[in-house]
Formats: structure tokens, C-alpha cells, sequence
């Protein structure tokens, strides 16, 4: 019986250990301050290569200073 238990339980598994695996991932994105770091200089080379204007330019510094700030906070 048990046996039979795993078996249709198996899917459901794999799934859970799929979502797992994606919130580990979305966490270590939004945690990890290298990252961070390196999106804003991506960002800023963009602007200064005329790739993006100076308004999205400012968004996504504003959204990533956001997040090293978040991070600092969670991290006392």
C-alpha cells in the first residue's frame, strides 16, 4: 500500500521540489549584493552608450538601490 501511496504521490513531489528550486533562485537573485552591484554598472554603461535614456536609466538605479538597501536592513 505504501508503495502505491509514492506512486501517486510522486508528481506532486516533483512539483513541490520544482518550486523549491525557484524560490531558492528568486532569493539568491534578490539577495546577493555582487549581483546588485553589477546590474547598476550594466545599467549605467547602458546610459553612457546612449542604450537607454536617462529616465530608465533612473528607474532601474532607483529599483536597485531599493534592493542593496533592503538587503542591508535584512542583514542587521
Amino acid at each position: 500500500m505504501f508503495l502505491l501511496d509514492d506512486l501517486l504521490l510522486l508528481p506532486f513531489r516533483g512539483l513541490l521540489g520544482i518550486l523549491k528550486e525557484i524560490q531558492r533562485l528568486a532569493e539568491q537573485e534578490t539577495s546577493d549584493r555582487a549581483r546588485l552591484h553589477e546590474k547598476l554598472l550594466y545599467a549605467q554603461l547602458q546610459f553612457e552608450l546612449d542604450e537607454i535614456t536617462e529616465a530608465e536609466y533612473q528607474q532601474r538605479e532607483e529599483e536597485i538601490l531599493q534592493r542593496l538597501q533592503l538587503l542591508e536592513e535584512v542583514e542587521r
